[in-house]
């Protein structure tokens, strides 16, 4: 019998997101509490994105970060009548992980991953993957978040890269944020799930001081560091960082409780 039978947990991802986490959770017995702590939208500006997009073959490599990425770059594609494909003769993708590579299939069946980090699904491990490439010179494309950090672009031009990050999408609190939060505290949890620091800062943003010391399982140490920073109590950190993973990691803090 599963360690989450019987217990309370919140989801903060959009349904878009989740691959069906609510269900794998519910699945094993939890009672699971939906609170979408961010909405995923278009930039305010798509014409960065669409003028690489239309310019792909300027490009040797083209670098996704997330699923949400692909979806992105997928949807103005189509919006440009252009052939829902990114690899090309002199050009190759690479993937942050196995979230955003499964995306990648699913979008653009067509295309095959050429370079995907093996066992640290974030930007160091894919600067680490990166490092047996030759980059001086070499232009990438990385579409991104609006609030994407800078560590994956400055590493790779320090390798001599040619880095256009361009934005794909931002990501904003999604209306009533606060009300399904209080909502969520008023009822009572045993441990909510993060998968991306921008959840943790919206959710504890609506939370104010009602967030200190929840129970918290997170996907990764870049997640990690922003629900530590948050003061949220961090009880668990899936490894590698998959959804499949985090549902492991939250068994695993359940049978501690």
């Amino acid at each position: 019998m599963s360690s989450l039978r019987g217990r309370r947990l919140v989801v903060t991802r959009q349904k878009s997101q989740t691959q069906g986490l609510a269900e794998r959770l519910s699945a094993l017995g939890a009672s699971v509490i939906e609170v979408p702590a961010i909405e995923i939208v278009p930039p305010t500006d798509l014409g960065p994105l669409d003028a690489a997009l239309e310019e792909l073959d300027r490009y040797d490599w083209v670098v996704l970060t997330s699923a949400n990425a692909v979806n992105a770059v997928l949807s103005r594609l189509t919006v440009l009548g252009r052939y829902p494909k990114l690899s090309g003769p002199a050009r190759r993708v690479a993937s942050v992980g196995p979230a955003t590579t499964a995306a990648l299939k699913a979008s653009f069946p067509e295309d095959r991953v050429a370079l995907e980090p093996e066992g640290e699904f974030r930007a160091k491990g894919l600067l680490a993957a990166f490092t047996e490439q030759k980059l001086r010179g070499r232009r990438i494309l990385v579409p991104a978040s609006t609030e994407a950090r800078q560590e994956l672009p400055v590493g790779l031009r320090e390798m001599g890269a040619v880095v256009d990050v361009v934005a794909a999408y931002k990501t904003i609190e999604p209306p009533h944020l606060g009300e399904a939060v209080t909502r969520a505290l008023d009822q009572g949890f045993d441990l909510a799930l993060f998968a991306s620091p921008s959840a943790v800062e919206a959710f504890t943003r609506s939370a104010g001081e009602r967030a200190k010391g929840l129970p918290v399982a997170v996907i990764g140490p870049t997640t990690e560091a922003a629900a530590r920073t948050a003061g949220l109590d961090v009880r668990g950190v899936a490894s590698p960082s998959t959804l499949e993973a985090l549902v492991a990691t939250a068994e695993r803090v359940m049978a501690k409780a």
